[in-house]
This record gives C-alpha cells, sequence and structure tokens, in this order.
C-alpha cells in the first residue's frame, strides 16, 4: 500500500499531504475501505514529520474522506456508497421497473466507458483487463459461480478504471455497488438460463479484446450488444420464472382435485343403521 504514495518534495505542509491522498482517492488508486499505512511508514513514504502528516488526517477526517478506527487505523470512508442513500437503496429494490431503467442507463454509460477506454488505457491498465479475463475464465471452468460473479463486478469496474474519467469512474462505481450488494437479482437469474453464462463470458472477452486492440468502436458496440443481452435474457428469465410459477400452481390443482373426498361421517352412521 505505501507504494502508491511518493515523496512531497516541496512544501512540505500538512495541505500537500491532503492534496495528494485526495488525488488518489478521486482517481480510484485508493477505494473505500483501504487501510491507510502506520503512521510512520506513511510519514516516511510521503518524506514529512509525523505531526504534519497527523495533521493532515485530521484534515481528511473532517472532511469526511477517512474514518479513524480506536486502535485499527485510518481507512479511506465509503464515499462511493453514499451516492445512493440506504432509502433510495431499498426503494430501488423494491420497484421492478428500477430494474429496466438501471440496465438502460448502464448500456449507455458502459458504451462511453468502454470507447474511452480503449482510447486512453495505458499498457498497465491493458495488462490488468487481460488479468480480470483470464481470471473470470478460470473461475467460470471451474464452475464457481460466486467468484465469476464478483469478477464479473471487477471487470466492469476496471473498464471504468481504463476510461481515466474521474466523474465516469466513480459514477460506475455507485452504480456496481447495487449490482455487486444484491439490490438487482440479475446475474444470479442470468446464469441459469441455458448457455447464459458462456454468453457472458464471450462478451466479456469480446469487450477486452476491442479495448486492449486500442479499438474504441468495437469497444463502443461490444459493451451495447452486452447489456442488450443482459436486457433480453433477463426478460427470457422473468418470462420462464412466471411459466414455472404457473406450472406449479396447475400441478398443485390437479393434485389437489385427484385426492379422494373424504368420507362423511353422517352417511357411514346411516349406512350402519340401514344395514343393523
Amino acid at each position: 500500500m505505501s507504494a502508491v504514495f511518493s515523496n512531497i518534495e516541496h512544501g512540505r505542509t500538512s495541505d500537500a499531504v491532503v492534496r495528494q491522498i485526495e488525488d488518489l482517492i478521486l482517481e480510484g488508486v485508493l477505494r473505500d475501505g483501504d487501510r491507510l499505512p502506520g503512521e510512520r511508514e506513511l510519514a516516511q513514504s510521503m518524506n514529512v514529520s509525523r505531526p504534519v502528516l497527523r495533521e493532515a488526517l485530521k484534515a481528511l477526517e473532517a472532511r469526511g474522506l477517512i474514518v479513524s478506527r480506536q486502535g485499527g487505523g485510518n481507512y479511506v470512508a465509503n464515499v462511493v456508497g453514499e451516492v445512493f442513500s440506504t432509502p433510495m437503496r431499498e426503494l430501488i429494490a423494491s420497484h421492478p421497473k428500477a430494474t429496466a431503467d438501471y440496465l438502460e442507463y448502464r448500456r449507455e454509460i458502459e458504451a462511453i466507458a468502454a470507447e474511452m477506454a480503449a482510447r486512453r488505457a495505458t499498457e498497465a491498465d491493458r495488462q490488468m483487463i487481460a488479468d480480470i479475463i483470464q481470471r473470470m475464465e478460470m473461475a467460470h471452468a471451474a464452475g464457481d459461480f460466486d467468484t465469476e460473479a464478483e469478477i464479473d463486478v471487477e471487470f466492469h469496474n476496471a473498464v471504468g478504471e481504463c476510461a481515466h474519467n474521474f466523474i465516469l469512474l466513480h459514477t460506475l462505481r455507485s452504480c456496481y455497488r447495487l449490482l455487486s450488494d444484491g439490490v438487482f437479482q440479475i446475474r444470479a437469474r442470468l446464469y441459469h438460463l441455458p448457455g447464459a453464462r458462456e454468453a457472458l463470458l464471450d462478451q466479456h472477452r469480446g469487450i477486452a479484446e476491442a479495448i486492449c486492440g486500442q479499438d474504441p468502436e468495437a469497444a463502443r458496440k461490444a459493451a451495447r450488444a452486452h447489456i442488450d443481452f443482459i436486457i433480453q435474457a433477463s426478460a427470457e428469465a422473468e418470462r420462464a420464472d412466471d411459466r414455472e410459477r404457473v406450472a406449479q400452481l396447475r400441478l398443485r390443482q390437479r393434485f389437489r382435485d385427484r385426492k379422494p373426498a373424504s368420507p362423511d361421517p353422517g352417511n357411514e352412521r346411516k349406512t350402519d343403521e340401514e344395514h343393523s
């Protein structure tokens, strides 16, 4: 972690420390929940005194960018998660139309992100994308649904990072937070459709190849096609769920109709009396 911090050569003030840490958060290098190095290590990495560092950390905490835990160090605050408040997240989760709006938004914004990533990705970015795809393929081959789903979100976050646009990056991160937190059950339903997992893997490969091949137009088309597939497959999964629900209701009704009627105790007594 200390490797991401650099020496402050001039003006070793708390403001300079604050600015460097702010930049790292803004650039997406430091993510929410990341633990900062201890004071001694961080002060050495940035070439400042510990009193200057403490003053900077106090200012960052006052701005809500880091949180200090008693005996546990300093952590980057959950600044991305605050984009959608808890009441809004609950509201989104309880309204089906929100899923359609969410996918519509992703289709447009991810096309932009992929196109920008193809134009701006560095060699290190392309290496990161290739590594993620390799791990996704390994999880897919192993049939590890949970890991594959986690890497899916990681891949889309990485594309946002490769676009090198602060606003786009953090907007996408807040968007994917809803996905990773299970606000939408899109992936779980899709992965059970025949051939869906293979199709999704191929689509991720297509986006990655376009970005690594520095083909903006292909990247934009691949990103849109990916979300179009999800929209179509989600609708099919919903129809399949509805068909299953109706089939189960019919099966229960038929089973109930076939059960023999319970004998009437009164009729049994009457028959016994007639025979006697």
